[in-house]
């Protein structure tokens, strides 16, 4: 059974997080006349092409380098089961698991906060905080796979 539900997560996991990564995040309208819809990837292009490199590196590593590791992590983990390489590898990851979807939140807080912009989450938010949860669920499937 729980075979059966990490291989039904897997997909899914892996489908929202490129959705999650492609899709608008969210939508910030300024002055009622502008209007950005901007994906992840293009926060991170956007801010290494305005010289914010640091800034870029950040976000980039916890919203796409981290998720995407333990993502290929969980895969083979399931593969190879507990014994596994990827097994040690969703273990030392874990502890970053919802800091990706904490960093996209502040940035929406950051935009309704400072008065300049409202913003509205779009799909790609929905989709980013889905393949944080079921990655996160999978992991923990994986684990109670060696118990």
């Amino acid at each position: 059974m729980r075979l059966a539900v990490l291989s039904l997560i897997l997909p899914l996991a892996t489908a929202s997080f490129v959705l999650g990564l492609t899709l608008p995040l969210l939508e910030l309208e300024r002055l009622y006349f502008f209007v950005d819809r901007p994906t992840l990837l293009q926060v991170v292009t956007g801010l290494w092409a305005e010289e914010e490199r640091l800034l870029a590196g950040l976000i980039a590593a916890f919203s796409i380098v981290f998720p995407a590791i333990k993502l290929i992590a969980l895969h083979v983990a399931a593969v190879m089961g507990r014994a596994g390489a990827g097994s040690s590898l969703l273990h030392a990851l874990g502890r970053w698991s919802m800091m990706d979807v904490m960093l996209v939140a502040l940035v929406v807080f950051a935009a309704k906060t400072t008065g300049l912009a409202q913003a509205a989450s779009l799909p790609g938010m929905w989709f980013y905080g889905a393949a944080t949860l079921l990655t996160a669920f999978g992991a923990w499937l994986a684990e109670q796979g060696g118990r």
